[in-house]
């Protein structure tokens, strides 16, 4: 790795831990805020956590009107009806509640409050131009690390392709990661959620921009997921697995709002567009295949998360126990019941040029993956996933 400038982004404020949600409230209130926006969906608010963060807020005197229609992998239009509302309620701070659907909303909200135009103007890097409202973002789930990364990502259904907002004028003003919000997360989720970590953690760590800072974040990512996903599925209610996994996930977060993502990601973006393939399970079927293509790009990096993952690697030759990287991903995905292959999700073999040929044009990502990727390439590694 030369020995390069590094810069770091990262929200102003992080409350991380148990107990994090009620320091937010006199977060809110050292800004003077008097009346917030929650952004958030339906299931948020069925199960009782967006009443639990109004309470924060409101026992501070803030007023609280919600927005609930928030959407899986949510579109242009969805994002739309929220700034709609919150440029029509003049909020002074803007509070996402939720996974990375929520939080991306509720940033983009922020934005387009303060910025011209409209939301397909902003797709791309460094295209805001002014600071947004004040923005909390208050993570539900140990996956997205949403809560402390310069990006949004909506899905373009003309495109039939999810697009980014990639700007620090994302980041929220505080970032809340208290584990107790995830307690009550169902298995499904917390399997989907923490392959989506540690996707992130891996393909940070192997980015061609990592740094030596980036890469403390994404090794202590890998471990804590490779310590603690199995027991957070099986035993949700183990407060210290979900501990380890709302760490490990905002751990993710920063070393990917940093280093940034590769191939995995440029080829899930089509699965989600085309086919409504929720973003973490698209990550998760594709990351063992592109980790196989990837190892020879980074034969010492790979070992290093087999090992971290759990591989006895100490006594293997380095390409081996880089290929190890694999099956450790693929064991870890059997044993918290991830479904393994696309078919599963329905979808045609048909799409793969199709798919293939659009993950290419996602050249801000593909740009950071360590081993040069081809449509041919990316053809492959969509088959194995069948």
């Amino acid at each position: 790795m030369d020995r390069t400038l590094i810069m770091f982004k990262s929200p102003n404020l992080i409350l991380a831990g148990f107990g994090a949600l009620a320091k937010m409230g006199e977060e809110a209130e050292n800004l003077e805020a008097k009346k917030a926006l929650l952004v958030t969906d339906k299931g948020i608010v069925a199960s009782g956590i967006a009443a639990t963060v109004q309470k924060v807020l409101t026992d501070r005197k803030i007023g609280v009107d919600l927005f609930d229609q928030v959407i899986p992998d949510p579109d242009i239009a969805c994002c739309q009806l929220c700034i709609e509302k919150a440029k029509a309620g003049r909020y002074d701070l803007i509070v996402g509640v939720g996974g990375g659907s929520s939080m991306d909303i509720a940033s983009v909200t922020s934005a387009l409050c303060t910025n011209p135009g409209g939301i397909n103007d902003y797709f791309g890097v460094n295209l805001l131009k002014k600071q947004g409202i004040p923005t909390f973002l208050v993570a539900t789930t140990a996956g997205t690390g949403a809560e402390v990364t310069p990006n949004a990502i909506l899905t373009d259904t003309e495109a039939k392709l999810k697009k980014g907002i990639v700007s620090p004028y994302i980041l929220p003003r505080a970032a809340v990661v208290d584990p107790e919000l995830t307690l009550s997360m169902p298995s499904r989720v917390t399997s989907f959620t923490g392959m989506d970590a540690l996707t992130h953690a891996i393909e940070s760590y192997t980015s061609l921009n990592a740094t030596p800072l980036t890469d403390m974040y994404a090794r202590e990512a890998i471990r804590l997921i490779g310590h603690s996903l199995r027991t957070a599925v099986a035993r949700g209610d183990r407060r210290n697995a979900r501990y380890d996994m709302s760490i490990a996930s905002l751990y993710a977060g920063i070393s990917l709002a940093n280093a940034g993502v590769g191939a995995v990601h440029a080829l899930a973006y089509p699965l989600g567009g085309q086919f409504n393939v929720p973003h973490g399970i698209a990550n998760g079927i594709l990351l063992p295949h592109v980790m196989e293509f990837n190892a020879p790009g980074d034969v010492c990096k790979f070992a290093e998360v087999a090992r971290l993952l759990g591989e006895r690697v100490e006594h293997l030759a380095p390409v081996e126990a880089a290929f190890r990287s694999v099956s450790a991903v693929k064991n870890l995905m059997r044993d918290i019941d991830m479904p393994l292959t696309l078919t599963e999700l329905g979808v045609p073999p048909s799409a793969i040029p199709e798919m293939a040929a659009a993950s290419i044009n996602v050249t801000r990502l593909m740009a950071n993956n360590p081993r040069r990727m081809t449509a041919k390439d990316s053809e492959a590694a969509y088959a194995k996933a069948f």
